[in-house]
Protein backbone atom coordinates (compact mmCIF):
# COMPACT_ATOMS: atom_id res chain seq x y z
CA UNK A 1 0.00 0.00 0.00
CA UNK A 2 1.54 3.54 -0.64
CA UNK A 3 1.94 5.92 2.31
CA UNK A 4 -0.09 9.01 1.85
CA UNK A 5 3.50 11.06 0.87
CA UNK A 6 4.02 9.10 -2.28
CA UNK A 7 0.44 9.75 -3.37
CA UNK A 8 0.74 13.68 -3.00
CA UNK A 9 4.33 13.16 -4.98
CA UNK A 10 4.00 14.22 -8.81
CA UNK A 11 4.34 11.36 -11.27
CA UNK A 12 7.92 10.97 -12.87
CA UNK A 13 7.64 11.86 -16.27
CA UNK A 14 10.24 9.72 -17.76
CA UNK A 15 7.96 7.16 -18.99
CA UNK A 16 4.86 8.99 -19.41
CA UNK A 17 3.85 12.30 -21.15
CA UNK A 18 6.68 14.54 -21.83
CA UNK A 19 10.22 13.60 -21.31
CA UNK A 20 11.76 14.95 -17.95
CA UNK A 21 14.22 17.48 -20.08
CA UNK A 22 15.14 21.01 -19.30
CA UNK A 23 11.98 22.48 -21.07
CA UNK A 24 9.66 20.59 -18.23
CA UNK A 25 11.59 21.94 -15.37
CA UNK A 26 11.06 25.65 -14.02
CA UNK A 27 14.96 26.15 -13.68
CA UNK A 28 16.08 23.57 -16.31
CA UNK A 29 19.24 24.78 -18.70
CA UNK A 30 17.49 25.24 -22.21
CA UNK A 31 19.57 26.16 -25.34
CA UNK A 32 18.21 29.70 -27.25
CA UNK A 33 17.35 27.20 -30.07
CA UNK A 34 14.77 25.09 -27.85
CA UNK A 35 13.47 28.22 -26.09
CA UNK A 36 12.88 31.24 -28.80
CA UNK A 37 10.11 28.74 -30.70
CA UNK A 38 8.31 27.91 -27.49
CA UNK A 39 8.59 31.83 -26.31
CA UNK A 40 7.40 33.33 -29.59
CA UNK A 41 4.38 31.00 -29.63
CA UNK A 42 3.66 32.40 -25.77
CA UNK A 43 4.32 36.38 -27.42
CA UNK A 44 1.71 35.41 -30.66
CA UNK A 45 -1.29 34.09 -28.23
CA UNK A 46 -0.97 37.14 -25.90
CA UNK A 47 -0.09 40.31 -28.26
CA UNK A 48 -3.43 40.90 -29.59
CA UNK A 49 -4.78 40.73 -26.30
CA UNK A 50 -2.52 43.42 -25.31
CA UNK A 51 -2.39 45.97 -27.51
CA UNK A 52 -6.10 45.62 -28.48
CA UNK A 53 -7.70 46.91 -24.96
CA UNK A 54 -5.53 50.46 -25.99
CA UNK A 55 -6.35 50.75 -29.09
CA UNK A 56 -10.13 50.93 -27.96
CA UNK A 57 -9.57 52.84 -25.11
CA UNK A 58 -7.75 55.26 -26.65
CA UNK A 59 -10.51 55.41 -29.45
CA UNK A 60 -12.91 56.69 -27.08
CA UNK A 61 -10.82 58.94 -25.77
CA UNK A 62 -10.03 60.68 -29.24
CA UNK A 63 -6.36 60.18 -28.94
CA UNK A 64 -3.86 61.82 -31.48
CA UNK A 65 -2.12 58.75 -33.11
CA UNK A 66 1.34 59.92 -31.60
CA UNK A 67 -0.72 59.36 -28.18
CA UNK A 68 -2.45 56.09 -29.41
CA UNK A 69 1.20 55.02 -30.26
CA UNK A 70 2.35 55.81 -26.71
CA UNK A 71 -0.47 53.89 -24.90
CA UNK A 72 0.03 50.82 -26.88
CA UNK A 73 3.92 51.10 -26.56
CA UNK A 74 3.49 50.75 -22.69
CA UNK A 75 0.60 48.39 -22.73
CA UNK A 76 3.41 46.23 -24.16
CA UNK A 77 6.25 47.12 -21.90
CA UNK A 78 4.35 46.88 -18.54
CA UNK A 79 3.00 43.25 -19.76
CA UNK A 80 6.28 42.30 -20.04
CA UNK A 81 7.68 43.80 -16.73
CA UNK A 82 4.65 42.48 -15.02
CA UNK A 83 5.89 38.63 -16.32
CA UNK A 84 9.56 38.91 -15.45
CA UNK A 85 8.44 40.03 -12.12
CA UNK A 86 6.58 36.75 -12.02
CA UNK A 87 9.22 34.57 -13.18
CA UNK A 88 12.31 36.16 -11.35
CA UNK A 89 10.16 37.56 -7.60
CA UNK A 90 11.90 40.53 -6.16
CA UNK A 91 11.36 40.08 -2.47
CA UNK A 92 7.82 38.84 -1.65
CA UNK A 93 6.56 40.26 -4.89
CA UNK A 94 6.45 37.16 -7.67
CA UNK A 95 4.75 34.25 -7.90
CA UNK A 96 7.60 32.10 -9.55
CA UNK A 97 5.52 30.26 -12.00
CA UNK A 98 5.36 30.20 -15.83
CA UNK A 99 2.61 32.94 -16.23
CA UNK A 100 2.54 35.39 -18.71
CA UNK A 101 0.86 38.96 -17.98
CA UNK A 102 -0.93 41.26 -20.50
CA UNK A 103 -3.46 43.95 -20.30
CA UNK A 104 -6.72 42.42 -19.86
CA UNK A 105 -10.28 43.19 -21.31
CA UNK A 106 -12.02 42.33 -17.85
CA UNK A 107 -11.11 45.78 -16.85
CA UNK A 108 -12.62 47.27 -20.21
CA UNK A 109 -16.14 47.53 -19.59
CA UNK A 110 -14.97 49.77 -15.91
CA UNK A 111 -12.16 51.79 -17.83
CA UNK A 112 -15.03 52.55 -20.57
CA UNK A 113 -17.75 53.19 -17.90
CA UNK A 114 -14.73 55.86 -16.52
CA UNK A 115 -14.02 57.83 -19.78
CA UNK A 116 -17.69 58.09 -20.89
CA UNK A 117 -18.52 59.32 -17.24
CA UNK A 118 -15.54 61.94 -17.57
CA UNK A 119 -16.15 62.74 -21.40
CA UNK A 120 -19.95 63.35 -20.40
CA UNK A 121 -19.10 66.40 -17.65
CA UNK A 122 -16.12 67.36 -19.82
CA UNK A 123 -16.90 66.97 -23.74
CA UNK A 124 -13.98 69.69 -25.07
CA UNK A 125 -11.67 67.21 -22.98
CA UNK A 126 -12.17 63.64 -23.69
CA UNK A 127 -8.10 62.78 -24.08
CA UNK A 128 -7.72 63.62 -20.43
CA UNK A 129 -10.40 60.38 -19.15
CA UNK A 130 -7.04 58.28 -19.50
CA UNK A 131 -5.68 60.81 -16.69
CA UNK A 132 -8.95 59.53 -13.97
CA UNK A 133 -8.56 55.91 -15.62
CA UNK A 134 -5.09 55.89 -14.64
CA UNK A 135 -5.68 57.74 -11.01
CA UNK A 136 -8.22 54.68 -10.40
CA UNK A 137 -5.96 52.27 -11.44
CA UNK A 138 -3.16 52.99 -8.98
CA UNK A 139 -5.48 52.60 -6.09
CA UNK A 140 -7.20 49.38 -7.89
CA UNK A 141 -3.55 48.13 -7.80
CA UNK A 142 -2.87 48.79 -4.13
CA UNK A 143 -5.97 47.19 -3.25
CA UNK A 144 -4.51 44.15 -5.07
CA UNK A 145 -1.47 44.31 -3.25
CA UNK A 146 -4.05 44.15 -0.23
CA UNK A 147 -5.89 41.00 -1.41
CA UNK A 148 -2.39 38.94 -2.08
CA UNK A 149 -1.27 39.75 1.65
CA UNK A 150 -4.95 39.32 2.74
CA UNK A 151 -5.36 36.27 0.36
CA UNK A 152 -6.97 34.03 3.09
CA UNK A 153 -9.44 36.20 4.58
CA UNK A 154 -10.15 37.55 1.19
CA UNK A 155 -10.66 34.31 -0.57
CA UNK A 156 -14.07 33.13 1.19
CA UNK A 157 -16.27 36.19 -0.43
CA UNK A 158 -15.51 34.83 -4.61
CA UNK A 159 -16.09 31.03 -4.02
CA UNK A 160 -16.46 30.28 -8.00
CA UNK A 161 -20.22 31.12 -8.18
CA UNK A 162 -19.77 34.72 -7.32
CA UNK A 163 -16.83 35.09 -9.46
CA UNK A 164 -18.23 33.31 -11.97
CA UNK A 165 -21.05 35.36 -11.92
CA UNK A 166 -18.79 38.29 -12.22
CA UNK A 167 -16.77 37.01 -15.43
CA UNK A 168 -20.09 36.25 -16.82
CA UNK A 169 -21.37 39.87 -16.75
CA UNK A 170 -17.74 40.97 -18.02
CA UNK A 171 -19.01 38.84 -21.15
CA UNK A 172 -22.33 40.41 -21.69
CA UNK A 173 -21.00 44.09 -21.08
CA UNK A 174 -18.01 43.77 -23.70
CA UNK A 175 -20.89 42.41 -26.61
CA UNK A 176 -21.61 46.22 -27.47
CA UNK A 177 -18.34 47.14 -27.82
CA UNK A 178 -17.31 44.42 -29.96
CA UNK A 179 -20.38 45.26 -32.19
CA UNK A 180 -19.96 48.77 -32.20
CA UNK A 181 -16.03 48.15 -34.02
CA UNK A 182 -17.88 45.57 -36.56
CA UNK A 183 -19.97 48.38 -37.57
CA UNK A 184 -16.83 50.53 -37.98
CA UNK A 185 -16.32 52.04 -34.62
CA UNK A 186 -16.98 55.77 -33.63
CA UNK A 187 -20.00 56.67 -34.07
CA UNK A 188 -23.00 56.61 -36.72
CA UNK A 189 -22.13 59.92 -38.83
CA UNK A 190 -24.87 62.90 -38.33
CA UNK A 191 -24.97 65.64 -41.12
CA UNK A 192 -26.40 69.42 -41.05
CA UNK A 193 -29.15 69.16 -42.45
CA UNK A 194 -29.20 72.17 -44.86
CA UNK A 195 -25.86 72.11 -45.86
CA UNK A 196 -25.22 68.24 -45.99
CA UNK A 197 -21.40 68.24 -44.18
CA UNK A 198 -20.52 65.46 -41.70
CA UNK A 199 -20.84 67.41 -38.32
CA UNK A 200 -19.42 64.42 -36.48
CA UNK A 201 -19.05 60.44 -36.19
CA UNK A 202 -17.58 57.89 -38.67
CA UNK A 203 -19.21 58.12 -42.53
CA UNK A 204 -18.51 54.21 -42.77
CA UNK A 205 -20.27 53.61 -40.04
CA UNK A 206 -22.61 50.26 -40.09
CA UNK A 207 -21.63 50.06 -44.15
CA UNK A 208 -20.79 46.66 -45.74
CA UNK A 209 -17.68 47.16 -45.99
CA UNK A 210 -16.89 47.11 -42.40
CA UNK A 211 -19.33 44.16 -42.13
CA UNK A 212 -17.89 41.86 -44.77
CA UNK A 213 -14.55 42.65 -43.21
CA UNK A 214 -15.02 41.78 -39.82
CA UNK A 215 -17.42 38.78 -40.94
CA UNK A 216 -14.29 37.41 -42.56
CA UNK A 217 -11.90 38.00 -39.53
CA UNK A 218 -14.34 36.38 -37.55
CA UNK A 219 -14.73 32.99 -39.97
CA UNK A 220 -10.75 32.65 -40.38
CA UNK A 221 -10.41 32.84 -36.53
CA UNK A 222 -13.37 29.99 -35.74
CA UNK A 223 -12.09 28.11 -38.66
CA UNK A 224 -8.19 28.09 -36.90
CA UNK A 225 -10.01 27.70 -33.48
CA UNK A 226 -12.55 24.77 -34.08
CA UNK A 227 -10.86 22.93 -37.05
CA UNK A 228 -6.88 23.12 -36.46
CA UNK A 229 -4.36 22.41 -33.71
CA UNK A 230 -1.07 23.26 -32.45
CA UNK A 231 0.15 26.73 -33.32
CA UNK A 232 -2.35 27.48 -35.82
CA UNK A 233 -5.23 27.10 -33.46
CA UNK A 234 -3.43 29.03 -30.53
CA UNK A 235 -2.74 32.00 -33.33
CA UNK A 236 -6.23 31.85 -34.26
CA UNK A 237 -7.13 35.72 -33.67
CA UNK A 238 -3.61 36.50 -35.31
CA UNK A 239 -4.26 34.63 -37.87
CA UNK A 240 -8.13 36.14 -38.29
CA UNK A 241 -6.87 39.68 -37.72
CA UNK A 242 -4.14 39.04 -40.74
CA UNK A 243 -7.07 37.43 -43.08
CA UNK A 244 -9.27 40.65 -42.50
CA UNK A 245 -6.42 43.16 -42.36
CA UNK A 246 -5.63 41.75 -45.82
CA UNK A 247 -8.93 42.17 -47.20
CA UNK A 248 -9.06 45.41 -45.58
CA UNK A 249 -5.70 46.61 -47.44
CA UNK A 250 -7.15 45.29 -50.47
CA UNK A 251 -10.14 47.57 -50.08
CA UNK A 252 -8.03 51.00 -49.58
CA UNK A 253 -5.67 50.16 -52.65
CA UNK A 254 -8.54 49.46 -55.17
CA UNK A 255 -9.98 52.68 -53.56
CA UNK A 256 -12.95 50.79 -52.28
CA UNK A 257 -13.09 51.97 -48.98
CA UNK A 258 -9.99 53.62 -47.42
CA UNK A 259 -9.36 51.59 -44.21
CA UNK A 260 -5.89 51.51 -43.69
CA UNK A 261 -3.61 54.63 -43.53
CA UNK A 262 0.27 54.55 -42.91
CA UNK A 263 0.59 57.70 -42.59
CA UNK A 264 1.39 58.06 -38.94
CA UNK A 265 4.34 54.76 -39.37
CA UNK A 266 6.84 56.52 -41.37
CA UNK A 267 6.47 59.69 -38.94
CA UNK A 268 7.34 57.31 -35.93
CA UNK A 269 10.53 56.84 -34.47
CA UNK A 270 12.53 53.66 -33.68
CA UNK A 271 13.05 53.95 -30.04
CA UNK A 272 11.07 56.05 -27.37
CA UNK A 273 9.95 55.59 -23.63
CA UNK A 274 6.99 57.32 -22.07
CA UNK A 275 8.18 59.80 -19.80
CA UNK A 276 6.17 59.08 -16.55
CA UNK A 277 3.26 61.53 -16.08
CA UNK A 278 2.64 61.55 -19.92
CA UNK A 279 -1.26 60.98 -19.24
CA UNK A 280 -1.53 62.75 -16.29
CA UNK A 281 -3.09 61.33 -13.29
CA UNK A 282 -6.58 62.27 -11.59
CA UNK A 283 -8.14 61.07 -8.84
CA UNK A 284 -11.90 60.92 -8.94
CA UNK A 285 -13.33 59.31 -5.79
CA UNK A 286 -16.39 56.93 -7.92
CA UNK A 287 -13.88 55.84 -10.68
CA UNK A 288 -11.93 54.97 -7.73
CA UNK A 289 -14.58 52.70 -6.26
CA UNK A 290 -15.49 50.79 -9.46
CA UNK A 291 -11.49 50.37 -9.91
CA UNK A 292 -10.81 48.89 -6.82
CA UNK A 293 -13.63 46.30 -6.73
CA UNK A 294 -12.85 45.07 -10.45
CA UNK A 295 -8.87 44.02 -9.21
CA UNK A 296 -9.92 43.19 -6.13
CA UNK A 297 -12.70 40.46 -8.55
CA UNK A 298 -9.59 39.77 -10.82
CA UNK A 299 -6.87 39.45 -7.95
CA UNK A 300 -8.99 36.37 -6.93
CA UNK A 301 -9.93 35.00 -10.73
CA UNK A 302 -5.96 35.30 -10.55
CA UNK A 303 -5.49 32.26 -8.48
CA UNK A 304 -7.56 29.76 -10.93
CA UNK A 305 -4.95 31.04 -13.42
CA UNK A 306 -2.43 30.26 -11.28
CA UNK A 307 -3.67 26.70 -9.84
CA UNK A 308 -4.31 25.76 -13.67
CA UNK A 309 -1.09 26.29 -14.50
CA UNK A 310 0.63 24.35 -11.67
CA UNK A 311 -2.03 21.79 -12.47
CA UNK A 312 -1.28 21.64 -15.58
CA UNK A 313 2.80 21.93 -15.95
CA UNK A 314 3.32 20.96 -12.07
CA UNK A 315 1.01 18.61 -11.31
CA UNK A 316 0.70 20.31 -7.61
CA UNK A 317 -1.83 22.96 -6.55
CA UNK A 318 -0.06 26.60 -6.08
CA UNK A 319 0.84 27.28 -2.30
CA UNK A 320 -0.25 29.81 -0.65
CA UNK A 321 3.14 32.01 -1.07
CA UNK A 322 2.80 31.75 -4.51
CA UNK A 323 -0.71 32.56 -4.69
CA UNK A 324 0.14 35.75 -2.75
CA UNK A 325 2.93 36.81 -3.96
CA UNK A 326 1.95 36.54 -7.59
CA UNK A 327 -1.24 38.55 -7.03
CA UNK A 328 0.64 41.70 -4.72
CA UNK A 329 3.28 41.84 -8.00
CA UNK A 330 0.41 42.30 -10.26
CA UNK A 331 -1.01 45.30 -7.61
CA UNK A 332 2.20 46.92 -7.76
CA UNK A 333 3.38 46.98 -11.55
CA UNK A 334 -0.78 47.95 -12.62
CA UNK A 335 -0.05 50.85 -9.81
CA UNK A 336 3.26 51.98 -10.88
CA UNK A 337 2.82 51.20 -14.71
CA UNK A 338 -0.46 53.48 -14.09
CA UNK A 339 2.40 56.50 -13.96
CA UNK A 340 3.33 55.59 -17.35
CA UNK A 341 0.35 54.96 -19.27
CA UNK A 342 0.17 51.36 -18.66
CA UNK A 343 -3.62 50.05 -17.92
CA UNK A 344 -4.59 46.99 -15.65
CA UNK A 345 -3.10 43.81 -16.32
CA UNK A 346 -3.84 40.45 -15.69
CA UNK A 347 -2.52 36.77 -16.13
CA UNK A 348 -3.45 35.56 -19.61
CA UNK A 349 -5.88 32.61 -19.18
CA UNK A 350 -4.69 31.52 -22.91
CA UNK A 351 -1.12 31.29 -21.67
CA UNK A 352 -2.44 29.40 -18.99
CA UNK A 353 -3.70 26.74 -22.02
CA UNK A 354 -0.54 27.01 -23.45
CA UNK A 355 1.59 25.59 -20.77
CA UNK A 356 -1.16 22.77 -19.93
CA UNK A 357 -1.29 21.79 -23.42
CA UNK A 358 2.80 21.51 -23.88
CA UNK A 359 3.69 21.02 -19.88
CA UNK A 360 6.67 23.39 -20.91
CA UNK A 361 7.52 25.37 -17.28
CA UNK A 362 11.07 26.69 -18.29
CA UNK A 363 10.97 30.37 -16.77
CA UNK A 364 13.61 31.35 -19.78
CA UNK A 365 10.96 30.40 -22.26
CA UNK A 366 9.02 33.29 -20.63
CA UNK A 367 11.76 35.02 -20.30
CA UNK A 368 12.32 35.04 -24.12
CA UNK A 369 8.56 36.37 -24.42
CA UNK A 370 8.58 39.14 -22.24
CA UNK A 371 11.75 40.63 -23.48
CA UNK A 372 10.52 40.19 -26.68
CA UNK A 373 7.66 42.50 -25.77
CA UNK A 374 9.47 44.53 -24.08
CA UNK A 375 11.64 45.33 -27.05
CA UNK A 376 8.63 45.99 -29.02
CA UNK A 377 7.26 47.96 -27.13
CA UNK A 378 10.55 50.09 -26.94
CA UNK A 379 10.19 50.74 -30.99
CA UNK A 380 7.45 53.10 -31.35
CA UNK A 381 7.40 52.01 -35.06
CA UNK A 382 6.01 48.65 -34.32
CA UNK A 383 3.31 50.50 -32.64
CA UNK A 384 2.18 52.71 -34.97
CA UNK A 385 1.94 49.72 -36.83
CA UNK A 386 -0.32 48.18 -34.60
CA UNK A 387 -2.18 51.19 -34.95
CA UNK A 388 -3.10 51.00 -38.62
CA UNK A 389 -5.40 48.03 -38.18
CA UNK A 390 -9.44 48.96 -38.96
CA UNK A 391 -11.49 48.68 -36.23
CA UNK A 392 -13.72 46.58 -37.77
CA UNK A 393 -11.24 44.25 -37.61
CA UNK A 394 -11.15 44.36 -33.89
CA UNK A 395 -14.13 43.82 -33.95
CA UNK A 396 -14.49 40.84 -35.66
CA UNK A 397 -11.45 39.12 -33.87
CA UNK A 398 -12.71 40.02 -30.28
CA UNK A 399 -15.89 38.50 -30.30
CA UNK A 400 -14.79 35.78 -29.93
CA UNK A 401 -12.84 36.58 -27.16
CA UNK A 402 -15.42 37.81 -25.26
CA UNK A 403 -17.60 35.39 -26.31
CA UNK A 404 -14.91 33.04 -24.25
CA UNK A 405 -14.55 35.26 -21.02
CA UNK A 406 -18.98 34.86 -20.79
CA UNK A 407 -18.89 30.89 -21.31
CA UNK A 408 -15.71 30.84 -18.85
CA UNK A 409 -18.54 32.57 -16.34
CA UNK A 410 -21.15 30.25 -17.16
CA UNK A 411 -18.17 27.05 -16.73
CA UNK A 412 -17.53 28.52 -13.32
CA UNK A 413 -21.61 29.15 -11.91
CA UNK A 414 -22.51 25.80 -13.37
CA UNK A 415 -19.41 24.07 -11.32
CA UNK A 416 -21.45 25.48 -8.00
CA UNK A 417 -24.04 23.44 -9.28
CA UNK A 418 -27.78 24.50 -10.29
CA UNK A 419 -29.34 24.58 -7.50
CA UNK A 420 -32.61 27.27 -6.52
CA UNK A 421 -30.12 29.47 -4.06
CA UNK A 422 -27.12 29.49 -7.15
CA UNK A 423 -30.10 30.71 -9.64
CA UNK A 424 -31.23 33.44 -6.88
CA UNK A 425 -27.46 34.60 -6.58
CA UNK A 426 -26.70 34.94 -10.43
CA UNK A 427 -30.21 35.94 -11.78
CA UNK A 428 -30.65 38.38 -9.61
CA UNK A 429 -27.22 39.88 -9.93
CA UNK A 430 -26.73 39.42 -13.33
CA UNK A 431 -30.55 41.59 -13.93
CA UNK A 432 -29.30 44.76 -11.54
CA UNK A 433 -26.16 44.71 -12.89
CA UNK A 434 -27.54 44.97 -16.66
CA UNK A 435 -30.73 45.99 -16.24
CA UNK A 436 -29.76 49.03 -14.31
CA UNK A 437 -26.61 50.64 -16.60
CA UNK A 438 -29.12 49.71 -19.63
CA UNK A 439 -31.78 52.68 -18.43
CA UNK A 440 -30.48 55.91 -18.95
CA UNK A 441 -30.76 57.97 -15.66
CA UNK A 442 -32.13 55.14 -13.96
CA UNK A 443 -30.21 56.23 -11.11
CA UNK A 444 -30.93 60.48 -11.72
CA UNK A 445 -32.54 60.97 -8.72
CA UNK A 446 -29.74 60.25 -6.43
CA UNK A 447 -26.29 61.80 -5.77
CA UNK A 448 -23.73 62.24 -8.58
CA UNK A 449 -21.16 59.79 -7.19
CA UNK A 450 -24.24 56.69 -6.86
CA UNK A 451 -24.89 57.18 -10.63
CA UNK A 452 -21.17 57.54 -11.08
CA UNK A 453 -20.32 54.23 -9.27
CA UNK A 454 -23.38 52.12 -9.91
CA UNK A 455 -25.21 53.41 -13.06
CA UNK A 456 -22.08 53.32 -15.54
CA UNK A 457 -20.70 49.48 -14.95
CA UNK A 458 -22.66 46.87 -14.70
CA UNK A 459 -20.13 44.42 -13.20
CA UNK A 460 -19.65 46.78 -9.93
CA UNK A 461 -23.68 46.42 -9.24
CA UNK A 462 -23.18 42.50 -10.21
CA UNK A 463 -20.00 41.87 -8.05
CA UNK A 464 -21.58 43.69 -5.04
CA UNK A 465 -25.02 42.02 -5.72
CA UNK A 466 -23.61 38.64 -6.13
CA UNK A 467 -21.00 38.90 -2.32
CA UNK A 468 -23.88 40.02 -0.74
CA UNK A 469 -26.70 36.96 -1.90
CA UNK A 470 -23.91 34.56 -1.78
CA UNK A 471 -23.72 35.50 2.00
CA UNK A 472 -27.08 35.94 3.09
CA UNK A 473 -29.26 33.21 0.86
CA UNK A 474 -29.72 30.49 2.97
CA UNK A 475 -27.50 27.48 2.38
CA UNK A 476 -30.51 25.42 2.87
CA UNK A 477 -31.69 26.10 -0.62
CA UNK A 478 -28.77 24.37 -2.02
CA UNK A 479 -31.32 21.11 -1.58
CA UNK A 480 -33.93 22.45 -2.90
CA UNK A 481 -35.51 21.98 -5.98
CA UNK A 482 -35.36 24.10 -9.58
CA UNK A 483 -38.93 25.31 -10.57
CA UNK A 484 -39.88 24.76 -14.15
CA UNK A 485 -42.23 25.45 -16.33
CA UNK A 486 -45.93 25.67 -15.25
CA UNK A 487 -46.23 23.50 -12.66
CA UNK A 488 -43.92 20.92 -12.80
CA UNK A 489 -40.37 21.28 -10.79
CA UNK A 490 -37.35 19.42 -11.10
CA UNK A 491 -34.89 18.55 -8.34
CA UNK A 492 -31.18 18.47 -9.69
CA UNK A 493 -29.93 15.13 -8.16
CA UNK A 494 -26.25 14.83 -6.21
CA UNK A 495 -23.71 13.78 -7.89
CA UNK A 496 -22.39 10.53 -6.49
Amino acid sequence: MKSSASKNKPAARHNDGPPAGALFQFNGKASLRQVAPLGLQHLVAAIVGIVTPAMIIAQQCAFSPEDTTRLIQMSLVVSAIGTLVQIFPIFRLGSRLPVIMGISFAYLPTMQAIAGDWITLHPNQPQAAISVILGAQIFGGLAAFLVGLFIKQVRRFFPPLVTGTVIFTIGLSLYPTAVRYMAGGGAPPVYDEVTGALLSGNVYFGSWHNWLIAAVTLLIVIFFNYFTKGFAKLASILLGMAGGYLLALIFTVTGVCPLVSFQNVGSAGWFSFVPPGHFGIRFVPSAIVSMVIMYVVNAVQAIGDFSSTTLGGMDRNPTNKELSGGIMANGIVSAVGALFGGLPSATYSQNVGIVTLTRVINRMVFAFAAVAMLIAGLIPKFSAMLTTIPQCVIGGATLSVFASITMTGIRMIASAGMSQRNFGVVGISVSLGVGVTSVAGALGGFPSWVSSVFGSSSVVIATLAAIVLNLVLPAELEEEPIAQSGDEQETIPDEE
